[in-house]
């Protein structure tokens, strides 16, 4: 008997074994915010002062399909 779970508001980070740059994500991802879907990037970065921190960007996953989708053969859909 599987339990269903919620994953509204939570996300999830993996190391990046894809990673060939220093400007490619450390860890790759995704995220639910109020049930809305999004890919989820991190970078280990260390601050002037020497503190280390992640840095974080998120990109829609609609978005991203919406873009492609809508594309006409005249334009790069990114």
């Amino acid at each position: 008997m599987s339990k269903e779970y919620d994953n509204t508001n939570r996300g999830s980070l993996f190391n990046n074994d894809k990673k060939e740059k220093d400007t490619h994500p450390d860890f790759t991802g995704s995220i639910n915010v109020d049930g809305k879907e999004y890919w989820l990037n991190g970078w280990k970065k260390t601050s002037k002062a020497g503190k280390r921190f992640f840095s974080l960007s998120v990109k829609s996953k609609d978005g991203a399909a919406k873009k492609s989708s809508e594309a006409d053969g005249d334009e790069i859909p990114w």
